[in-house]
């Protein structure tokens, strides 16, 4: 099987436009069995998965591990990682999401020292010689408060935006950006180097897309790409009980139950809706869903291959439930 690529970053990576991402695999929430994240991965490919998103932090280590076995031996896909955090021996003290972590506790360090510990041991841990991008993960304030957020924002741009350009221009990577979780910390980092792309989670979906119009207009000003994270919003709009990993407030509840009943009326998912959407701003070159079996693989490439038509996004608008400047897919005529 096929699917249709983007180019990315300036050094024009190829990337299938659905991608896979590897942190629910490592198990958070809920653990995830070996063999099904192992399937998960092999079946990806099989279908023409293309992109592989993984990071030390998930799972302390086990989602580098599950993606350098499952694409050691295939030479078209591209793999990003992140830096920011080095994982020392130990079981963690505090493991947080990850149920099933392995034996290692992350400290941040996003220094030129920190970032390429974090690369090299990262490429051990997938048992590979190459990584093709690499993320800072989580250098916004919503992981570490104003105070600490703008320290270690501050040496992620001098000390560690040297080490990742440092890779860069060897070739040892192809391309470098931020993986984060927040608008702002990107429109901020913009001005303060040459980045390929951000991977922006949960914050460009079919619920959520002011202020990331904005940035996105930016980042396209810029020549940064988007990849997008979390199209799901953490499992509200597959029907999970959970938005930006919390609990759902009503009025999010009230926005998905109405986008869900005009779904109905054009018998299209409204995960189908949420996955397809992203893709339609011209910046958007890949959108990596993270299933955890190869089941929910497979509800994810039925949502993906759905066919919508032009009137459900028009439908949206008119109701407000989507931004009236948000590009849509063009849909098929009634």
């Amino acid at each position: 099987m096929s699917l249709a690529t983007s180019k990315l970053g300036r050094n024009q990576l190829t990337v299938s436009q659905l991608g896979l991402g590897c942190a629910s695999l490592a198990g958070i929430f809920e653990a995830v069995r070996d063999q099904d994240a192992r399937a998960t991965i092999a079946e990806a490919l099989s279908a023409g998965i293309t992109y592989v998103d993984t990071a030390p932090f998930y799972g302390h280590g086990l989602s580098e591990r599950l993606v350098g076995d499952g694409v050691r031996a295939a030479s078209d896909v591209v793999v990003s990682s992140k830096v920011g955090r080095i994982l020392t021996p130990g079981p963690a003290s505090n493991p947080g999401a990850w149920v099933s972590a392995l034996p290692f506790t992350p400290t941040y360090d996003y220094s030129y020292d920190g970032v390429m510990r974090s690369y090299e041991a990262s490429l051990h841990r997938m048992g590979r010689d190459r990584i093709n991008i690499l993320y800072f993960h989580d250098i916004g304030a919503m992981t570490h408060g104003d105070v600490m957020g703008r320290e270690i924002f501050e040496t992620a741009m001098t000390s560690g935006y040297r080490a990742l350009e440092e890779l860069r221009n060897s070739g040892a990577i192809d391309a470098f950006g931020l993986g984060v979780n927040e608008v702002a910390v990107c429109e901020t980092a913009l001005e303060r180097g040459d980045w390929d792309a951000f991977l922006l989670a949960g914050r460009y979906t079919l619920l959520e897309q002011s202020p990331s119009n904005l940035l996105l207009a930016k980042c396209a000003a810029r020549g940064v790409d988007i990849v997008v994270g979390g199209p799901f919003n953490s499992g509200v709009l597959v029907g999970g009980n959970s938005f930006d990993y919390g609990a759902i407030p009503p009025e999010i509840t009230g926005k998905v139950l109405e986008m869900t009943r005009i779904c109905q009326t054009h018998d299209v998912p409204l995960p189908a809706a949420a996955l397809q959407f992203p893709l339609a701003h011209p910046v958007v070159k890949s959108v990596i869903p993270g299933p955890r079996t190869p089941q929910e693989l497979h509800q994810i490439l039925g949502w993906w291959s759905h066919t919508i038509p032009a009137g459900l996004w028009s439908d949206l608008k008119d109701a407000g439930l989507i931004a009236s400047e948000a590009p849509v897919p063009a849909g098929t005529l009634a």
